[in-house]
């Protein structure tokens, strides 16, 4: 035991650190979703060979007014760039029929929301005015979308303006506290927008080169499905927001301001693997998992929460491999028919992906059906074997290997949840006063501020937190707040949190000083009914 527990904790700290940084990448995008699905709808609807496009046969009649939301004209081009052509060539003074929403949304609007988010996470308003003034000079030094740029050049100069203030910290004379800190924000964006004009431009424009070449070449040797090796286990982990949102999108969206679509867009957010499994634990599996299976698939097809199979597939580890096998057979789909998305699919369901896939024409929508189908039936086919294979084990086990995924995690890391023991033993007397040891929480403390917490603070969380609502509702046990948010803006208010167990390690560092409840499933959870029962007894003994 004493042997393994600290190979145990350093895995179980590489893997925290490693969600801690794709969540802040993730942190950027999540919030601007909106942004670029507004985006992704005027370039499906307005460019030429959108639905109503000039290019299009349903958009003839409709083709001025989808030139001048769009742009269009052989000399349409992204940016200032053209406007000056559309000046050069006589525009009547109408540059917004040369320029239109487009370019400027993608090449402006997008990376400044990018780069304000970052300086925000970094060091609040402050921070976030500065990002944006210093990426203003990255996007105008180069010509291409800077997706990356605003992702690096918006935490950095929040960071850089944070060290910046604490050289007066503390020094100013009262009065003059307004002045020195406008005039040094200004001072120090224009400073880093010079420099990102002329040399943190130029630098991102070649990395995004290289990034650009290096899917360009895995695609021409027809090796992008073996990203699915990385991505499928990656997202089990919990790391699904970071490569979507952190990864995939800036460089699709590169992509679709080129083509009109990305199929980059589809590699992790398709929704073929996680229903495929599903289906598999409906048919073939035991115990709790063959019973909450097919809600979970209604849930992860058409709601698009993913993390909703994770702890299905952690279960049964094994099962990774025929999510491997179907992500990759979804991306060898779309690779070899040309399949993709117009925007990203936020969250990954069935919906978001056919209102994305539709902009770029009917056949390509039939071909984005098909890479879901395809990714869905090989990996519910290959689950389908792994279960069966093990089915009379499972059985001869009581058939309930989902419900001991949390002892596994446990194991695995070398150590217990002190706060979960505490839950388990709260059904017997004097649970209200149980102590979660460790957390340095008192015995007596009165539960009134639950929170949900999850990676993106959206989706798997608020599924979890409106079944305990209910429940606490069906008690008709008053006075308990329940909500849910990202586990990074924890700020240790919260009496108890509960997270899914791959992400407790996180929420104890964010709210040392809460109850931490480690799930197995946020749909449908024992730990839930002991909650309600644990916040019960405490409201019993009030009285």
């Amino acid at each position: 035991m004493t042997t393994t527990s600290p190979a145990a904790t350093k895995a179980g700290g590489l893997r925290t650190g490693v969600q801690r940084f794709g969540t802040f990448l993730s942190g950027m995008i999540m919030p601007n979703i909106a942004a670029f699905i507004a985006w992704g709808f005027i370039t499906m609807l307005f460019i030429p060979a959108g639905f109503f496009g000039s290019d299009s046969p349903f958009g003839w009649h409709w083709a001025g007014v989808a030139e001048i939301i769009g742009g269009g004209g052989d000399s349409a081009v992204v940016g200032w760039q053209g406007a000056m052509t559309a000046v050069a060539e006589g525009a009547d003074g109408n540059i917004l029929a040369y320029v239109g929403l487009v370019g400027p949304m993608v090449t402006y609007l997008l990376p400044l929301l990018i780069a304000n988010t970052a300086g925000r996470m970094v060091y609040g308003e402050r921070g976030g005015v500065v990002a944006t003034i210093a990426t203003m000079g990255v996007i105008v030094g180069t010509n291409i979308p800077m997706f990356l740029g605003a992702m690096i050049m918006g935490p950095l100069a929040a960071w850089i303006t944070k060290q910046m203030d604490k050289l007066w910290d503390g020094r100013i004379r009262p009065g003059f506290e307004m002045l020195v800190n406008n005039f040094s924000a200004g001072i120090l964006g224009m400073v880093l927008a010079i420099f990102g004009f002329f040399a943190f431009g130029p630098v991102m424009l070649g990395i995004s080169a290289v990034l650009g070449g290096a899917v360009d070449w895995l695609v021409s040797l027809n090796l992008l499905p073996l990203v699915s090796i990385i991505v499928e286990p990656a997202k089990v982990l919990f790391l699904n927001n970071a490569i979507n949102h952190g990864v995939f999108t800036p460089l699709g969206i590169e992509q679709a301001a080129e083509t009109g679509k990305s199929i980059l867009f589809l590699i992790e957010a398709n929704p073929g693997p996680g229903l495929g499994l599903l289906l598999a634990f409906t048919f073939f599996g035991v115990g709790a998992a063959k019973a909450s299976a097919p809600g979970a698939a209604i849930i992860q097809f058409f709601g698009g929460i993913h993390e909703i199979y994770f702890p299905y597939a952690l279960s049964k580890p094994t099962t990774i491999l025929a999510l491997i096998a179907g992500g990759a057979a979804g991306v060898t789909t779309n690779m070899v028919l040309g399949g993709g998305l117009a925007f990203p699919a936020a969250p990954g369901s069935i919906i978001a992906v056919t209102a994305a896939a539709v902009g770029p024409g009917v056949g390509n929508l039939l071909v984005v059906y098909l890479s879901v189908v395809i990714a869905a039936v090989v990996t519910f086919l290959i689950t389908g074997v792994i279960l069966r294979a093990s089915r009379k084990r499972d059985l001869a086990a009581e058939g309930d290997s989902f419900g001991d995924a949390i002892a596994q995690t446990e194991a695995n890391k070398g150590k217990s949840s002190a706060a979960m023991d505490a839950l388990r033993a709260s059904s017997g007397a004097g649970a209200a006063g149980a102590a979660a040891a460790g957390t340095g929480v008192a015995t007596d403390r009165r539960i009134a501020n639950i929170v949900f917490a999850c990676d993106a603070g959206m989706g798997s969380s608020a599924m979890g937190a409106s079944v305990l609502r209910n429940k606490f509702k069906k008690a008709e046990i008053d006075g308990v707040t329940v909500t849910n948010q990202a586990i990074a803006n924890l700020d240790g208010s919260a009496d108890l949190v509960i997270t899914q167990q791959q992400l407790t390690d996180r929420a104890k560092a964010q709210s040392p000083n809460s109850i931490h409840v480690s799930v197995d499933n946020f749909m449908n959870s024992p730990k839930y009914e002991e909650v309600v029962e644990m916040v019960r007894e405490q409201r019993d003994s009030d009285a």
